[in-house]
């Protein structure tokens, strides 16, 4: 068994440090509700954290209700109790892989009832990347809104990387990032960058084109490529895909070159209804399988 380091936070504090990105691995922190899709997140995110050295921060809330606290002292203590042994014994059964063997793992319990603030852990602890399961639905829509895994994203300053299925092992080699061409855009681009940078991965970029009403000529798609590569000050290879939907561009160009995972920028404040910097069709042809990388789109890194 690796090396458990044990942290128990009961406070909301709302203290937010700065975020730097780092052209290393050292942090990674991985949100568990004990179930089968945050026990493939935890094995996504062992495989990296032997690759590249790095901690394992393992993050649980018991979300004990607001009525245990209006209780009597003695109470609320025996309850309290109560919860936190109750989590700490589904810890040791979860934390019982051998995948976990040799690796430096952090376990914090916080009584927090929304995922949201995953996002406050995350930059207390300096993590350079939250691994996540999510379920497997068959739509882009399903696969987002209205879940968990939406609540991280759409708060989450630090690249969260969303893993759907088990894998055997995992190994990020290429990254396809998809882009919309614009300035937050070019933003979310150097963090990919540090990110692939780190896994000594390639990143090629796509923009897709949707054939129909909103379809653009290439060559008006190509000024936009000379002014997205000025943004970058870079200048950047970028394919256009033409097809139905941006959903299913991204996805079947990723599936012809062989891309690891995708990335993908997300504009918080609409939620993922809206992550690809404008508005995307909710009905979605393929099953999304491949693990999916957000960076949280702004023009210039928060103060």
């Amino acid at each position: 068994m690796g090396q458990y380091v044990w942290a128990i936070y009961f406070s909301d504090s709302k203290k937010r440090t700065t975020l730097f990105w780092v052209s290393t691995m050292k942090t990674i922190l991985v949100p568990i509700d004990f179930s089968e899709h945050s026990q493939n997140a935890l094995q996504v995110a062992s495989f990296l954290a032997k690759q590249h050295h790095a901690k394992i921060i393992l993050f649980h809330m018991i979300g004990i209700s607001e009525s245990v606290f209006a209780k009597s002292e003695l109470e609320e203590e025996g309850e309290v109790k109560y919860y936190l042994q109750l989590a700490k014994k589904k810890l040791k059964s979860f934390l019982d892989k051998s995948y976990l063997r040799d690796l430096k793992i952090e376990t914090i319990i916080q009584n927090l009832k929304d995922f949201s603030e995953v996002s406050t852990v995350a930059q207390e602890k300096q993590a350079d990347l939250v691994v996540m399961g999510s379920h497997g639905a068959s739509t882009f829509h399903a696969f987002f809104v209205g879940s968990n895994t939406e609540k991280v994203v759409r708060t989450s300053h630090i690249p969260v990387l969303v893993i759907k299925s088990k894998h055997s092992s995992f190994h990020i080699r290429k990254i396809l990032f998809a882009t919309d061409l614009s300035p937050e855009s070019a933003f979310a681009y150097g963090k990919v960058k540090a990110l692939a940078k780190t896994f000594h991965a390639e990143l090629p970029i796509v923009h897709v084109n949707t054939i129909g009403a909103n379809y653009r000529s290439n060559s008006k798609i190509r000024e936009d490529i000379v002014s997205f590569r000025a943004l970058l000050k870079e200048n950047v290879d970028v394919e256009i895909h033409d097809d139905s939907t941006v959903e299913d561009g991204i996805f079947n160009h990723a599936m012809n070159i062989n891309a690891d995972i995708v990335a993908l920028s997300t504009r918080g404040r609409k939620g993922l209804a809206h992550f690809f910097l404008g508005s995307i069709g909710e009905n979605v042809a393929n099953t999304v399988r491949l693990p999916v990388l957000t960076i949280r789109a702004q023009l210039t890194p928060k103060k």
